[in-house]
């Protein structure tokens, strides 16, 4: 019989130390998701542009964000063995290769903007998300960075610091947003364009925000966290880029996956499109509970990998997967049972005078949500066992898994089902739900696989 209070006894710790970067990882997504009320407001057209611009950003976010969860298991790493000079040496270093990477994810984005023209999308919404993708492009830079150092404080399971940065950055998003996009308090009246620019400013808020707090702090004092070119040390770029990449490759794979989706929606129209990115915020935001947990997962189980306690890893990362399964569970039927309202967050109903086109895109989003119900579980459950082999440091076949399981599996069945059924949009998630299937459930068959060699 197997004894779950082994496992169940760590959901209190795991709480407290992923409630923070579940705020954090939120505040991204709030950032997002205020933008598309605010813009939903001006109209379908407008929300299909910010969701076409965004596509762009979110696979080079991607590949930001994943290669910065590199610094959190080598700093957890560093922590559980005691040693603060290497824990030092990561933070420096993956500073600045994060810094580099913020800006060369920029300039490929701005210099690729011109895509959009020719990918098949309406006119009117390339027309708008055009000036758009110019400053939220420009705002990958401060993003990138506030990684590198949300990454470190988290390896220290310092994870409130992010959290309060995230949180003092939305305020100020929600402030700009306010006044850029509608033309209040004195500012100019900017639309969508004004959307981008308080999500730029946010984001260099959050930055300011953690370095001054990190700085002045009296935990990290030991660190002695400056940016020393003199202690250079290629080794350790090299460490950070050999665990950095695939963690990378992994979620861009994911997002890739998602953004086609996106940009298959827009084949099909902006109503679909519009649609597309209401179910896909909605499933952001729940999506954060499972990164804040695979976080935690990179970090207790990077913890016990420096300590060689190979046993209490395997328990804690299983109470983590069965923590995940029951939250994921009551997203499920959270969007079983509110498909058909929550939709109406983002835009007006006006009741029988309500255009046309707003009914469709809420009768679209609603059947998108009743596929993302479906998908919780195996999403949220896929992201944390990434968690857990990223701690033990397990990357490349991790990232050949995602791979297939998106871009070889559920790529195909969404481009079949949107394009050769009468499905369309539906058909285009469906085919979502069935690579995040696939992903989780190969994960889980590494992530046994690597803890039975670990304690044989």
């Amino acid at each position: 019989m197997i004894n779950l209070s082994k496992y169940t006894k760590e959901f209190s710790y795991n709480l407290s130390l992923s409630f923070p970067v579940i705020l954090g990882l939120l505040g991204h997504t709030v950032v997002q998701l205020v933008d598309n009320i605010m813009v939903g407001q001006l109209g379908t057209t407008e929300l299909a542009s910010v969701s076409l611009g965004n596509s762009f950003v979110f696979i080079a976010m991607s590949l930001g964000i994943g290669f910065s969860t590199a610094i959190t298991p080598l700093v957890a790493q560093a922590d559980g063995s005691k040693d603060t000079s290497r824990a030092q040496l990561i933070f420096s270093h993956g500073f600045m290769l994060c810094t580099i990477i913020g800006i060369v994810l920029f300039s490929l984005v701005y210099g690729f903007r011109n895509v959009m023209f020719s990918m098949g999308q309406p006119a009117n919404v390339v027309e708008l998300a055009f000036p758009y993708l110019k400053w939220v492009a420009l705002s990958l830079i401060p993003l990138i960075i506030f990684q590198s150092l949300k990454q470190f404080s988290d390896g220290l399971s310092r994870t409130r610091p992010a959290m309060y940065a995230t949180v003092f950055s939305n305020l100020v998003n929600v402030f700009l947003n306010y006044g850029l996009i509608f033309g209040y308090m004195g500012f100019p009246q900017m639309g969508v364009e004004g959307a981008a620019i308080g999500s730029l400013v946010a984001r260099i808020s959050a930055v300011v925000f953690i370095l001054v707090y990190i700085r002045f702090h009296p935990y990290f004092t030991k660190y002695q966290l400056r940016i020393r070119f003199k202690t250079i040390q290629f080794s350790i770029f090299k460490r950070i880029l050999k665990l950095g990449l695939p963690s990378a490759l992994q979620m861009f794979f994911e997002v890739a996956f998602f953004t086609i989706a996106i940009w298959l929606s827009g084949i099909l129209g902006k109503n679909a499109q519009a649609a597309n990115q209401i179910a896909l915020n909605l499933s952001s935001m729940t999506f954060m509970f499972a990164m804040g947990l695979g976080v935690v997962a990179m970090i207790r189980v990077g913890n016990q990998l420096g300590k060689k306690a190979f046993d209490d890893l395997r328990r804690i990362a299983i109470s983590l997967f069965l923590l995940i399964i029951l939250f994921d569970v009551f997203f499920c039927i959270l969007f079983l049972n509110f498909n058909e309202l929550l939709p109406w967050i983002y835009l007006d109903n006006m009741g029988k005078d309500t255009p046309i086109d707003t009914l469709e895109v809420i009768a679209i989003a609603s059947s998108l949500l009743i596929i993302s119900g479906f998908f919780q579980i195996t999403d949220g459950l896929q992201a944390v066992i990434l968690g857990a082999l990223r701690g033990i440091q397990d990357v490349n076949i991790p990232t050949a898994i995602t791979f297939f399981s998106y871009m070889v599996v559920g790529l195909p069945i969404s481009y079949y089902l949107g394009f050769y059924t009468s499905l369309r949009a539906t058909g285009i998630w469906i085919g979502l739900l069935t690579g995040l299937s696939c992903s989780a459930f190969l994960l889980f068959l590494r992530f046994q696989n690597q803890i039975n060699k670990l304690t044989r």
